[in-house]
Parts: structure tokens; sequence; C-alpha cells
């Protein structure tokens, strides 16, 4: 391994863990504990390929604070769940970028995660269902194993067609990858909420649509959603060991 490949590495994990302190510091825990387990490991190999004692003592000593710190984490994290007291919030600030729904989602996926209730009124516009789309995609790539995916939302007053056809074509792509989309209208939903079945439940005062339009179709975020802006939105974050189903709200 190359001195450049080893310095690569050693700037990916600083960055990773100084975000993870930056969680830290805000009890964004169940963030910071994700972002810990991927610098110290990052870490490791660094520790591995570095040649020079010194600094392998320098890393040792580092690898062990940063996971006494997570277990640390751990410890508090799972008892708040078991006490039913987690709660966490994230402020989107207008413009902000960075919030992909890969990046927003994945401290709370796990490999036990195989069922997702959606209840969000407005997926009816081809950009929220686009969006909708996203999310599924999302839950298709992450570390977890869904089968089951509910959808509660209103349906479009205006062209049910296109929304309906739409649907329809997510729940059809979706069978070809082994998951079912259980689609429920409603007219009275109004809150937004998704919970998974592993207990997290995320509550976005927007809904999935909290991305701005693009300014171009050749502009910057444009395809990459990490690199869109957002509309200024609020995140809360809880966890239950009893996961509410839709048909319980209904």
């Amino acid at each position: 391994m190359t001195q450049n490949h080893v310095t690569g590495m050693e700037a990916s994990a600083v960055s990773v863990l100084k975000r993870a302190v930056e969680l830290d510091q805000g009890a964004r825990f169940q963030e910071s504990l994700v972002c810990y387990q991927e610098g110290i490991q990052l870490l490791m190999d660094v520790l591995k390929a570095v040649k020079d004692d010194p600094k392998k003592v320098h890393y040792r000593g580092k690898i062990k604070g940063y996971m006494e710190r997570a277990e640390q984490i751990k410890v508090h994290v799972n008892q708040l769940k078991e006490d039913g007291k987690y709660h966490e919030q994230i402020k989107i600030s207008e413009d902000a970028t960075g919030y992909s729904y890969g990046m927003l989602f994945k401290p709370y996926i796990s490999s036990a995660l195989s069922e997702v209730w959606v209840e969000d009124p407005y997926i009816r516009h081809i950009h929220q269902l686009y969006n909708f789309l996203r999310f599924c995609e999302m839950l298709l790539k992450a570390d977890c194993q869904v089968k089951t995916i509910h959808l509660l939302t209103s349906q479009d007053e205006v062209d049910s067609g296109q929304q309906n056809t739409a649907l329809a074509e997510v729940k059809q792509s979706l069978q070809t990858q082994g998951v079912s989309l259980d689609l429920q209208y409603s007219s009275t939903i109004h809150d937004r909420e998704i919970r998974f079945d592993n207990g997290w439940i995320i509550k976005i005062g927007r809904g999935l649509d909290y991305f701005k339009k693009s300014k171009g179709r050749f502009s910057v975020g444009y395809c990459d959603y990490d690199l869109r802006q957002c509309h200024e939105t609020t995140v809360d974050i809880f966890h239950t060991k009893h996961t509410k189903k839709l048909g319980d709200v209904m």
C-alpha cells in the first residue's frame, strides 16, 4: 500500500470522526454512533498499513478512546430505547445540502429491517412521486432486507389518473425486486410519519418533499440529492418497541 493511499485513509478517518464528535456534542447520538463506527474501522485499516511504531501506538490510543466513547453512546441509546424516552431532533436549515434520503435514514436502518410504513398526504404530484420512488430505491440499496412497504397517502383530486398510474408502476417495479407495496388512500390524513419495524419512527415536518427544485437540469444537485438544496424543516426521531401499523391509525 502506497504512502498516498495511507494518507488518504487517514484524512478520511479524521473527517468521519470529526463529524462523529460534532454529532455527539449535538446530542445526535444514533448518527454519531454510526460515524464513530465507520471512523474506527478506517483507523484500524490505517493501523494495519503503517510501519512506524510510534504511529502505531498513537493510533491504538485513538482507537481505544473512540471505541470507549462509542460503547458509552450505545449503552445510553439502548437505555433510552428501553425506557421509551429516545428523542432526537435534526433541524434542516433553508438551502442546506447533505440531506439525501440515504444520509438522513442510514443511522436508523439495520439488517433486521424488513417492513416500512410511510404516511404522507403529499405523494401526488410528479416530483413527489419521484421522491417516493427515490425513498424506495434507497431502501433497496441499504443494508437491510425490506420485504414490504406500506404507503398511506391522499388521492390527487385534480389528476388521480397520473398518480394511480405512477404508483402502480412503482408497485410492479418493486415486485421484481421481491418487495411488496401496500397502497392505501385517506381523505383525512394530515401528519407525516415513517416507521421502521426495527422500532425507529422518523417524523419530517415536510414529509419526503423537503428538497428544492433544481435550478436546471444540468445544475449540480439535479442528480445527486446530497448536493440538492433543501427547504427548512425539522426531523424528529423516536424509538418504540411497538411499531404501529397503518391500520391502527385509520
